[in-house]
């Protein structure tokens, strides 16, 4: 299908992004664009105004930020995927990356726009939940900065306002393993189901991918391993608390079923390293 009928400017910098936002009711930030132009062919969203921020090359960065990596949020998947400094110190953001779609988006696709859309069904999202990692977004001429799990709010919305842009994500420097284990039916389509996992110290976080309406965490997976279950008992909670969709890709009941196999598969893949 065609777009409806939308007028389009550049944003030469994230001030001047949030000034463009403010001049249009229904206004929408378009970076790399692989989230929002489908939904827009297919007329799921029709914004008055597009404001492309894809040319804000300060936002387009890894830095080493003391405890943990600033990535800026305009750097691409590629770009991600073979940082030297992600590699060495959260090798999980890296090798995720370089499983996002095929070769053409993740040289357009953007971690920041990712994070924005909040795809339930998207990777770095969980992977971000899992470590815990702090998404920082402008409003106004202020900084916010909020943890990953309380940033998505529901499906396809976050805590940010229709002014606020996303500037930046932060994740720690891990200094235990970490994985993320997906299924999906071709390549580069989204994941049925992923699971992320992390372990520092004598915790193991985990989180889910395409089992609700937001990236969840595996409260129940956790707790069974603090008390000393091994990967295949703790394992069997991974559906636990969640609300997975039924689609032509698979049955809730499906779903279920293959968040258990992953979690047992991701975690006994910490446990061997």
């Amino acid at each position: 299908m065609i777009p409806a009928a939308f007028d389009y400017e550049v944003a030469g910098s994230v001030d001047e992004a949030i000034a463009l936002l403010g001049q249009s009711n229904d206004a929408k930030l378009i970076a790399g664009g692989h989230s929002l132009l489908p939904l827009m062919r297919l007329r799921f969203a029709q914004p008055e105004l597009l404001v492309d921020i894809g040319g804000i090359d300060e936002l387009a960065y890894v830095r080493d930020d003391g405890d943990s990596l600033a990535i800026g949020a305009m750097t691409r998947y590629a770009d991600i995927a073979c940082n030297t400094m992600l590699r060495e110190s959260c090798g999980i953001v890296a090798e995720t990356a370089g499983q996002v779609g095929d070769p053409q988006v993740r040289h357009r696709g953007t971690i920041g726009g990712s994070v924005a859309h909040a795809d339930p069904a998207s990777d770095l999202p969980t992977v971000l939940v899992a470590l815990d990692a702090q998404i920082v977004f402008q409003v106004g001429e202020s900084k916010k900065i909020v943890s990953a799990g309380d940033f998505f709010t529901g499906f396809l919305e976050t805590v940010m306002g229709d002014l606020d842009v996303l500037t930046e994500i932060r994740v720690p420097k891990l200094d235990g393993p970490a994985a993320y284990l997906k299924y999906n039916r071709r390549a580069q389509d989204w994941a049925t189901v992923g699971i992320a996992a992390v372990k520092q110290g004598d915790l193991t976080r985990v989180s889910l991918t395409n089992m609700g309406l937001t990236p969840l965490r595996a409260r129940g997976v956790e707790e069974a391993l603090l008390a000393g279950a091994s990967a295949a008992e703790a394992a069997t909670h991974a559906p636990e608390g969640s609300s997975p969709p039924s689609d032509t890709n698979g049955s809730a009941e499906y779903r279920s079923h293959l968040a258990t196999v992953l979690a047992r598969r991701v975690l006994e893949n910490l446990q061997s390293r």
